[in-house]
């Protein structure tokens, strides 16, 4: 997801914004720096309004993604999943607010939410599956603290992030194509139910699909909260004009059914497992709190400069106020959404659209996480929505993350083979884990095969190997006796 670089509105009410820091300032002030940075209050509640405008569709979207049975056929319930995704994110924005005070909102990564629901609901119940979202937020805390974030970030190849990230929004979107019905399975997958496409549902979909590129190509703001708003608008008067039954909706018609405002449901909150995951095996586990690292590791870090710079906030190295408290919050936002129930949250670069506005401090992700706290009260607004119309959205994100193609050197084999893997078996597979083992076993081998021993590095060398051990899994333990 990109974001031009956008110069922020300057009103009655900005003048004056960018002069030297006035004496008799307030403690509001003073606490956020807003003066310091060049901002004004009217500049960050504008840009914590539009930023939150800008990623509120997680809240559809999350529960989405989250909305299929565990092991035992289990599911979590919807209402429940939608106060848990606005628990999660308020609480993890306003942390980065008053603790990082930077421009940055957190929401639910919907690469970690595709993990949990592609592999590791199918292998656990999900009270057990948010315990290993707590593992990995754990974890990632712990490399932030120890130093060995950046150094990770340093070691693997450029080019191979790219491919990683190219490959989620490659899942994602498949994600969305099946949601909608508009992939359906068969000679292994085709369109829709028997090769062709029916009901109006899966139109809804495609219009809405269609509209928020439509949107986007205008450069209209918030293009696809706009998209779904119009979507759910259309579903509702083609539900109210044909009747259709629930099921046409997969049990979830586009209607309102009592009060617009509800008490929140936290039935979701705290239900967490450690343990019981001997039927599954160690090396699995592992790999699974791997594979969630990896979902939520990549991206954090550069969206957290790429907006603090769109801020003016970070230098020419990087480097920003409350760098290291952003990366801790951000990694601490794992543990948190696995006890709100809501999956891994990290930052978003949807934060640029309210750097766009003015935003400067964390007054404006304070404004961001109010908002979502307020989302608690409107769950039956949110349920409206239908799953179809909402997949639209992941659709669109995934062409976004597409963006990242235009890095990669296509003409050196070295790099663009283990790209290609990565890219093309994250969603051929449904794992997100054996794209990045394809291409991290390939670009090892590759690049020896050239001599290029020294371009590898240690911890590569270490990850081949860990991989070869995942994909060996079976036959290594056959050759071991363990059943």
């Amino acid at each position: 997801m990109t974001q031009q670089s956008v110069e922020p509105k300057t009103t009655a009410e900005d003048a004056g914004a960018g002069s030297r820091p006035p004496a008799g300032r307030s403690w509001l002030d003073r606490y956020f720096h807003i003066s310091e940075r060049g901002s004004t209050y009217a500049r960050e509640v504008r840009g914590g309004i539009t930023t939150f405008m800008a990623m509120c569709y997680i809240l559809l979207l999350n529960p989405l993604l989250l909305g299929g049975p565990d092991v035992d056929g289990n599911k979590l319930s919807h209402a429940g999943l939608i106060t848990a995704t606005a628990l999660a994110a308020a609480v993890c924005t306003l942390l980065m607010g008053f603790v990082g005070k930077v421009p940055l909102a957190l929401a639910a990564g919907l690469s970690v939410s595709g993990v949990l629901a592609t592999q590791v609901a199918p292998n656990m119940t999900w009270p057990q599956a948010m315990g290993m979202c707590v593992l990995y937020g754990v974890v990632i805390v712990l490399l932030v603290v120890t130093g060995l974030r950046e150094i990770i970030m340093n070691a693997i190849p450029l080019a191979l992030k790219h491919g990683i990230t190219i490959g989620i929004g490659m899942f994602i979107a498949l994600i969305g194509l099946v949601n909608a019905g508009f992939v359906g399975k068969g000679n292994p997958v085709t369109l829709g139910t028997g090769g062709q496409l029916s009901g109006w549902p899966v139109l809804l979909f495609s219009v809405t699909l269609l509209l928020i590129f439509m949107l986007q190509a205008r450069n209209i703001p918030g293009a696809i909260l706009i998209g779904i708003v119009v979507g759910t608008i259309l579903a509702v008067i083609v539900n109210a004009a044909f009747d259709l039954s629930p099921k046409v909706w997969g049990g979830s018609p586009p209607e309102l059914s009592g009060s617009a405002v509800s008490m929140p449901d936290f039935g979701l909150f705290g239900h967490v497992e450690f343990g019981g995951w001997d039927s599954i095996g160690g090396m699995t586990v592992g790999m699974i709190v791997f594979t969630l690292v990896l979902a939520g590791f990549f991206d954090a870090m550069a969206t957290i400069i790429g907006v603090g710079t769109e801020a003016k906030l970070a230098d020419d190295k990087g480097r920003m106020p409350g760098l290291s408290k952003a990366l801790f919050i951000d990694g601490a936002g794992g543990a948190i959404g696995g006890v709100a129930g809501a999956s891994g949250q990290t930052v978003f670069i949807e934060s640029a659209t309210g750097v766009g506005e003015g935003a400067r401090t964390g007054l404006s992700s304070v404004v961001t996480g109010l908002f979502f706290a307020l989302g608690l009260f409107f769950t039956p607004l949110a349920q409206i929505v239908p799953g179809q119309v909402a997949a639209a959205a992941l659709v669109v994100i995934g062409a976004m993350m597409m963006q990242n193609a235009r890095h990669v050197d296509w003409s050196d084999r070295a790099v663009a083979v283990p790209v290609f893997l990565t890219v093309a078996l994250m969603p051929f597979t449904y794992s997100i884990t054996a794209g990045v083992g394809a291409g991290v076993i390939s670009y090892t081998a590759i690049k020896a095969a050239q001599g290029k021993f020294r371009e590898i590095g240690a911890f590569m060398w270490v990850l081949t190997l860990v991989f070869l051990v995942y994909f060996g899994l079976h036959p290594i333990e056959s050759w071991l006796g363990v059943k």
